[in-house]
C-alpha cells in the first residue's frame, strides 16, 4: 500500500500518517464500556431477526463503524473498497473522468474543486456548486461512491450535470465530455517578463522539490527576457484543499532560512512535534524576492501550514480570502490490505502559537475575486470548517463576529465583473498580486538607481 495513495484520505487532509494497526496494548474497557457494547451487539440481533427485509452483515457492521467514527468530527472516517480504490486512484492520475473532487454534504453531492485544466473546469463548473441530478436522475442521500462511479467512464464520452450554484435562482445543466486526467500538483509560468507564478493545486508527492525546479527555471526564462531578472514570485495556493504535512513542510522550507514552520500538539505525547527551516535546503531559494502568496476558502489544511508559516515569519504577503480553517491532523491507521480507518489525532499551530482551526488565515490584503460575476453571493454561502456539523472547537474560542469579519466590502473594489472582462482581466485576484509585485519592484529599482547615483555623487 503506497503512502502517497492514502494522501487524499479525506476532503482535507492536513498531515498523513500510516501508523500499524495497534492490536496489544488496546485502551481498557471499563465495565460501562462492557455495558454499552452488549447494547451494541443487542441492536445487531434485533436488527438481524425482526428487520423487514434481510440484512447483510458486511453492511451492518460498516453503518456501525461509519457512526462511530462520524460522531468525533467531520475528518475521521472509515476507508475501504471502493473509497479506498479511489485514492489510489486519483493519487496516480490514470483515470478518465471529469476532475472534479466531490464530499457528500447533508446527502447532496457538493463539488470542492475542478482540478485545473479538467474538463469539469472547462465546463465552468465552480467550487460550492451542487451536482443534484446525473443524466436526469437524481442523486440525493445516495452512496457517494455511487455518483463518483457515473461520473468516471471512457475519455471522449459526455455526462449531463444538472447544476445547483448558490446565488443562482433555478438550477441549469452543464454537459461535459470526459478526458484522461493528469493530475499536475505544480504548475509555473513567467508573468509580465519577471515575475515567476507557480500555483500548487495539491500536497502530493515531492511538491517541495517540483517547486524548487520550477524557481530554478523561472530564474533561467526571466534572466533571457527584456527585465533580466526575477523580480517576485506568486504562489497560488487558491483552492488546494492540502495534503502531506511532510510537504507543507517542505515548501515551507523553500523560503524560510530559519525559524518554525508548524508545530502539532495532541492527546497522545508521541504527536507533539515541532518542525522548523532548514530541514529540506539551506537558505532561502527565492533569494529574498518578495512573496505573494494566494488563497482562498478553498485553501486548507496543508495550504494553510504554508501561509501561516510564511505570514508569521514575514516572509510573504498573503492576499486573497480567509481560508478553510482546518487545523487538525489525520494519521491513517491501516486495517487490512484494503481498508483504514482515518482519524484525528492532533492540532497544529502556526509558528506564532495561532490555530487556524475553525477561524483560518486571514489575509494581510483581502482581495475578493471580482472577476467572477458570481463571487458575491457564493461568497455570502461558502463552506468552511467552522459550518461543519461536528467540527473541532479551536481552544482559543475565536468569536463569529472575528470569523465573519473578512466578509465586508472593502470599498476600494468597486469594478465589476463585466468591466473587467472588457479589460481582459479574467483573475482579478492574480491581476492585483501581479500590479503589486510590479510597484514594488519599480520601488526596489527606483532606490538603487538613487543610492547608486549618490555613491557615485559623493
Amino acid at each position: 500500500m503506497k503512502l502517497a495513495a492514502l494522501i487524499r484520505a479525506g476532503m482535507l487532509v492536513s498531515a498523513v500518517a500510516l501508523l500499524p494497526t495497534a492490536t496489544a496494548g488496546l485502551a481498557a474497557v471499563d465495565a460501562r464500556s462492557a455495558e454499552e457494547f452488549n447494547k451494541l451487539f443487542e441492536v445487531y440481533r434485533l436488527v438481524k431477526q425482526y428487520y423487514v427485509d434481510p440484512v447483510n452483515d458486511d453492511k451492518l457492521l460498516k453503518g456501525a463503524i461509519d457512526g462511530m467514527l462520524a460522531s468525533l468530527d467531520p475528518h475521521s472516517n472509515y476507508l475501504d473498497g471502493n473509497s479506498f480504490d479511489r485514492l489510489e486512484t486519483m493519487i496516480d492520475g490514470n483515470y478518465s473522468g471529469l476532475g472534479l473532487s466531490v464530499q457528500e454534504d447533508d446527502g447532496a453531492v457538493k463539488v470542492i474543486a475542478p482540478f485545473k485544466g479538467s474538463p469539469a473546469e472547462k465546463a465552468g463548473i465552480k467550487a460550492g456548486d451542487y451536482i443534484t441530478h446525473l443524466d436526469g436522475v437524481l442523486y440525493y442521500e445516495r452512496d457517494l461512491d455511487e455518483a463518483v462511479e457515473k461520473m468516471r467512464g471512457p475519455a471522449g464520452t459526455s455526462i449531463r450535470l444538472t447544476i445547483f450554484r448558490p446565488g443562482r435562482d433555478a438550477p441549469f445543466d452543464v454537459t461535459v465530455t470526459r478526458g484522461v486526467i493528469d493530475l499536475e500538483p505544480v504548475t509555473s509560468a513567467l508573468k509580465d517578463n519577471s515575475i515567476g507564478y507557480i500555483s500548487v493545486n495539491e500536497f502530493s508527492r515531492d511538491v517541495g522539490a517540483d517547486v524548487q525546479a520550477a524557481l530554478v527555471d523561472l530564474r533561467k526564462q526571466a534572466a533571457k527576457g527584456p527585465v533580466g531578472h526575477l523580480s517576485g514570485v506568486v504562489l497560488d495556493l487558491r483552492q488546494n484543499p492540502g495534503g502531506s504535512l511532510d510537504e507543507a513542510v517542505a515548501l515551507s522550507d523553500l523560503f524560510l532560512d530559519k525559524g518554525d514552520i508548524v508545530s502539532q500538539r495532541g492527546r497522545i505525547s508521541s504527536e507533539n512535534q515541532v518542525y522548523r527551516a532548514e530541514s529540506m535546503i539551506k537558505g532561502d531559494a527565492a533569494k529574498g524576492l518578495p512573496v505573494i502568496v494566494l488563497v482562498d476558502a478553498g485553501s486548507a489544511s496543508a495550504s494553510e501550514i504554508v501561509a501561516g508559516a510564511l505570514q508569521d515569519q514575514r516572509r510573504a504577503v498573503i492576499m486573497g480570502e480567509r481560508t478553510f480553517g482546518k487545523g487538525s491532523v489525520q494519521s491513517l491507521l491501516q486495517l487490512d490490505a484494503k481498508s483504514a480507518v482515518k482519524l484525528t489525532t492532533a492540532r497544529y499551530f502556526t509558528p506564532s502559537g495561532h490555530s487556524v482551526q475553525e477561524g483560518g488565515i486571514l489575509p494581510d490584503i483581502r482581495v475578493p475575486q471580482l472577476s467572477d460575476p458570481d463571487a458575491r453571493v457564493r461568497a455570502q454561502n461558502e463552506i468552511r470548517e467552522s459550518d461543519l456539523r461536528g467540527h473541532l472547537i479551536n481552544e482559543a474560542a475565536i468569536a463569529d463576529k472575528d470569523l465573519e469579519s473578512d466578509k465586508t466590502d472593502d470599498p476600494r473594489f468597486k469594478v465589476t465583473a463585466e468591466q473587467l472582462k472588457k479589460e481582459g482581466v479574467t483573475d482579478f485576484q492574480l491581476d492585483y498580486a501581479l500590479r503589486t509585485l510590479r510597484r514594488t519592484d519599480a520601488k526596489a529599482m527606483l532606490a538603487a538607481a538613487q543610492a547608486k547615483a549618490q555613491a557615485q555623487k559623493n
